[in-house]
């Protein structure tokens, strides 16, 4: 049965002694950007740093107690690992939670901190469908709730709640929102979302923003039910869903009606680009999928928006900020080739004294800076490959590097964004 937007007060209830209300704060920075007045719903200062911690204890508070009594399990590499240990602590539930071996051992002490006594943590084979599997065999030995990350009404419903709270802190502002821009992976978000705003807001924008790697929701819409989708780039981990759930699809269709929706792609180029401007300007700590509904502002003009008029009021949720620390150099890196500051080169330097020196005299730009250059010499031939990575002062300068190299005598070939030699630069 789907979820209500009575069962969305209902949690809200619930949570009201367990989690306090996110702030909503205006975004100077993306307002200017955009010319919207854009506000940001601070999901990423829960005290699990995401939403997740919502929807896992409106499950657990709806247990009977004999289901308590024989606890609860998931499996998780990530923030609903830790919204379960953060709930079963406030509940008093014990919970069995599966990670796969691959979970930085940061992630796993950190469900181990939020759980305390109530949580064990289990690793369980190398991938996430590996701890899937043992967690369904557990609870079947067991008896334990196995607890989704968002197929289930009680976690619809919970992450129902930040939709509410958007609704309440703007209308104590003397506002409404014009159009909101919602993450999307498994879509529990955006369907207890939709199901408050299709009964409270009808007609209101809503943009859900997917990773342009794993375009879950759109897929699904397009098909008229969830579809598995062929791959996934894992970059966007916190939202990199193969598939979106039966339940949080059906929610999401029967809502979409209400309201106006459109689902957009976000390059995850795009979204490290607005990871890097929420810390550095904002002073905001978002991972991937927390900076995914701010960076699809970032769009070109009316994506997914269209019509919508200047200084319209935008709420855009940062739906979390688990980021490791040692991610951001990757980070930096795909912003940068996204905003075409860096590319990528496989040259061909003639076996000969000097020309190295005259590609940097005659090829580079001033400005150009060289930031790889891996090369292999061989004996038995005239020329020796290079990989070259140069970064820019501007887009600009990418045609003048162009007709330099085509000027020269050296063979070079541009290492395009979508190449699998590309994908192992980044790697």
């Amino acid at each position: 049965m789907l979820p209500t937007a009575a069962d969305v007060d209902e949690a809200a209830g619930l949570l009201g002694s367990v989690i306090a209300p996110t702030p909503l704060q205006r975004a100077d920075r993306l307002s200017a950007l955009t010319g919207y007045d854009v506000w940001l719903k601070r999901e990423d200062l829960t005290p699990v740093r995401s939403y997740k911690a919502r929807g896992a204890y409106t499950v657990l508070a709806g247990l009977s107690e004999e289901e308590r009594s024989r606890g609860v399990t998931c499996a998780s590499a990530g923030n609903h690992a830790q919204g379960v240990a953060f709930a079963c602590a406030r509940a008093g539930v014990h919970a069995t939670i599966f990670l796969p071996r691959t979970t930085p051992r940061q992630k796993r002490d950190r469900v181990a901190a939020l759980g305390g006594d109530q949580v064990e943590v289990v690793i369980a084979g190398d991938q996430y469908d590996d701890a899937a599997v043992a967690v369904a065999d557990f609870a079947a030995a067991s008896g334990a709730t196995a607890v989704p990350a968002f197929d289930h009404p009680g976690i619809i419903a919970g992450q129902g709640t930040v939709a509410a709270e958007v609704l309440a802190q703007s209308a104590a502002l003397g506002w409404q929102p014009d159009a909101l821009v919602l993450p999307v992976g498994g879509a529990g978000l955006i369907a207890g979302s939709l199901t408050v705003l299709g009964e409270r807001l009808p007609g209101v924008r809503v943009l859900a923003a997917e990773p342009a790697g794993a375009p879950s929701l759109a897929a699904a819409l397009a098909a008229g039910g969830p579809v598995e989708l062929d791959s996934v780039d894992p970059f966007v981990d916190g939202a990199a869903v193969r598939r979106v759930g039966d339940l949080t699809y059906r929610a999401v269709a029967s809502a979409r009606d209400a309201v106006d929706l459109s689902v957009v792609a976000v390059p995850e180029g795009l979204i490290c680009v607005e990871m890097l401007d929420l810390y550095q300007v904002d002073g905001i700590i978002a991972e991937p999928a927390g900076a995914l509904a701010p960076a699809a502002l970032r769009l070109p003009a009316g994506a997914g928006l269209e019509g919508l008029a200047p200084g319209s009021r935008v709420v855009a949720i940062v739906s979390g900020g688990n980021n490791d620390v040692s991610r951001y150099a990757d980070i930096v890196e795909r912003a940068l080739v996204h905003e075409g500051l860096k590319h990528y080169f496989l040259v061909e330097f003639p076996q000969e004294p000097g020309a190295l020196r005259r590609f940097l005299d005659e090829v580079l730009g001033p400005d150009d800076d060289i930031t790889l250059f891996e090369y292999t010499k061989r004996n038995n031939r005239e020329t020796g490959p290079a990989l070259v990575g140069i970064e820019m002062q501007s887009p600009d300068d990418l045609a003048g590097l162009l007709a330099r190299m085509e000027e020269s005598r050296l063979r070079v070939q541009k290492v395009p964004p979508d190449s699998p030699l590309f994908g192992f630069v980044l790697s």
